[in-house]
């Protein structure tokens, strides 16, 4: 037992995280685990751009940031969200810290397509040393996905769901969790308790996996690709283990399962 466990909580589960996912947390600690938290902010972030009156589109499924909209995203992803997610941790009395990407060159990025998306990057390098010595620290990185541009005058956003998976390769973590509204990946109504890389882009060209589990999909198998052995969707609002095994679609690249 034991290894990095990279954890991604969406945007839309923060307010429905149960005392089950930060029991759980502090389980897998117990178990030698060193979780890392990567959190979205969508919600807030619209709610906040309503109150403002600032306008905000999606291009490809990825939110258009403006300036203005960049300060909204930097202020409510490194605000209020990771403060909530690090207060309710240190309640549980598991030793946390937020960072956000820019924070010690944690990540730096490029602009992803300046003029169809402006300030929204895609991760050119990251300083995984800093998040290995907070958990040499004991402690839990909890981290926004904002990262410092390559030219040192802008900041980027990154999605949420991308950033988990590229810092799951780069830190060589054992797992990653994508923590969602459902107990996994489904078909027909009942979960995927395993499968494969092959399966899961099946299923996508198919229409069984669409919509927002399509970016978790993606993350998974980029973060598969980049040597992990397994990837996990798994919900937020129940216990995330079943005794030392986590509970969900388990997503492994070698081994094959017929669906």
């Amino acid at each position: 037992m034991g290894g990095i466990v990279v954890i991604k909580c969406g945007g839309s589960m923060i307010e429905s995280l149960t005392d089950d996912f930060y029991d759980s947390i502090k389980q897998m600690q117990s178990l030698g685990y060193k979780p890392v938290i990567v959190h979205g902010g969508g919600p807030a972030i619209n709610k906040m751009l309503n109150d403002l009156n600032i306008e905000s589109e999606f291009v490809n499924g990825l939110r258009k940031t403006t300036n203005e909209v960049m300060d909204v995203v930097e202020m409510v992803l490194t605000g209020s969200i990771a403060n909530q997610l690090v207060r309710t941790l240190q309640q549980k009395d598991i030793s946390a810290i937020g960072i956000n990407g820019a924070d010690g060159g944690l990540l730096q990025a490029k602009a992803k397509d300046r003029d169809q998306l402006g300030y929204v990057g895609e991760i050119t390098t990251i300083n995984q040393q800093l998040i290995l010595q907070l958990l040499a620290l004991d402690f839990i990185p909890v981290i926004s996905p904002i990262a410092s541009g390559v030219d040192g005058e802008h900041c980027y956003n990154i999605n949420a769901d991308t950033a988990a998976g590229e810092i799951a390769v780069a830190v060589g973590a054992e797992k990653l969790l994508f923590v969602t509204d459902v107990p996994g990946v489904l078909k027909d109504g009942k979960i995927i308790e395993k499968t494969t890389k092959n399966e899961l882009l099946a299923l996508i060209d198919s229409g069984v996996i669409y919509g927002g589990m399509i970016p978790k999909v993606m993350a998974a198998i980029h973060g598969l690709d980049g040597g992990m052995a397994e990837a996990v969707i798994v919900s937020g609002t129940a216990p995330l283990l079943d005794g030392e095994n986590i509970v969900g679609t388990m997503i492994r690249k070698e081994v094959e399962v017929v669906l």
